[in-house]
């Protein structure tokens, strides 16, 4: 199950460390650990959809396993006596966020206690290194000071990055947790203290296509269609805008109640010259954020949201001759830890592991 790290490009002759990754997704904290210089040996989670794109992509073990239930001699046995174990993971994070709590009332849905789950396994493994990942709410909530007392004996960093400082190309701010054993740690400084990188930077040069089409040497570059009204929506959008710019005619109802005025950042475009928005699981909609094409009337396709989530080019998503289901895939890669944070994680860890270990 382990394999060497320089067999794939990592830091060969360098201190290892060997991680697995809990609720990996389709693996974009994964892929980040492993351009960063870490061992990803296997990847944990409960969503069978996640399979597929965890492992052509890795070459790290998928197990379609529920969190809460997993036996932490399982996770050891990932781990095959590797010296420096890493247990990394970003527990999902609906629970947490403001529209999930106005829409449950506030009400728990189950999944506030998959961060304790992740907290079971850390004190029945104890790892060398922890890291976790989550939305910045987290930290007002009491499950994240439980979380924090299930560290107890490690050194703790955690902070709210804004992730347009280490090179992610959307306004996206995340909650970061580095937890070790072996010494004080913390996270590098940002990497890009000067100009963000911009939608035009990632997406730019992808070729055009239409609303509802797709492009026939990438299944993943496809755009949802658009009804007649939408399109026209979109054609009287303008980059950074949204619905205030339409003539009264293409306005919805809600548009033109009081309550409609708190939401601006509906039906807009994303601007050429400017950090995209927050990436979200219904990025692939014109109707759900600025997710509008700067200049082509759709919205932006699958690819292009996972170009913006700094998943490499040719990230593979689905097999070859299977349909590209929006709802799934929307899901899958809104939800997915940035790939460029997890190889600054990686970076962060390798760093710490060799000023401790000299």
């Amino acid at each position: 199950m382990t394999r060497a790290l320089s067999a794939f490009g990592g830091a060969s002759g360098k201190a290892q460390i060997t991680a697995v990754d809990l609720f990996c997704g389709v693996g974009g904290l994964s892929h980040g650990l492993w351009k960063g210089g870490v061992n990803v040996v296997a990847g944990l989670d409960i969503d069978p959809c996640c399979r597929y794109p965890y492992e052509a992509n890795n070459q790290a073990l998928f197990l379609e396993r529920n969190i809460r239930e997993v036996a932490a001699q399982e996770v050891e046995r990932c781990f095959a006596g590797a010296p420096l174990r890493l247990l990394a993971g970003c527990a999902p994070c609906q629970p947490f966020s403001t529209y999930s709590q106005s829409a449950r009332g506030g009400r728990n849905d189950g999944k506030w206690d998959l961060l304790l789950a992740f907290a079971r396994l850390v004190g029945e493994l104890k790892p060398e290194l922890v890291t976790m990942e989550n939305v910045p709410q987290l930290v007002e909530r009491d499950v994240f000071s439980k979380f924090l007392e299930s560290l107890d004996g490690y050194h703790l960093w955690h902070g709210v990055v804004d992730c347009v400082e280490y090179g992610v190309p959307q306004t996206r701010r995340r909650l970061v947790l580095l937890a070790s054993r072996l010494g004080p740690i913390k996270l590098v400084p940002p990497t890009y203290s000067g100009r963000p990188r911009t939608v035009r930077d990632v997406i730019g040069k992808l070729p055009k296509i239409a609303a509802g089409a797709s492009h026939p040497s990438d299944p993943l570059h496809t755009a949802c269609t658009l009804s007649e009204l939408n399109f026209r929506r979109i054609q009287a959008s303008r980059p950074g805008g949204s619905w205030r710019d339409w003539p009264p005619a293409l306005r919805a109802a809600c548009h033109v109640r009081d309550s409609g005025q708190t939401y601006p950042s509906v039906y807009g475009r994303m601007r050429w010259d400017a950090p995209a928005p927050t990436i979200t699981t219904q990025c692939f909609g014109f109707g759900n954020g600025r997710f509008g094409h700067p200049e082509q009337d759709r919205a932006i396709s699958l690819r292009e949201a996972a170009i913006i989530q700094t998943f490499p080019d040719d990230y593979q998503f689905v097999q070859p001759d299977t349909p590209v289901k929006f709802n799934i895939l929307g899901r899958l890669i809104g939800n997915a830890v940035p790939v460029r944070i997890g190889k600054v994680v990686a970076e962060s860890l390798l760093a710490h592991v060799q000023g401790t270990l000299r």
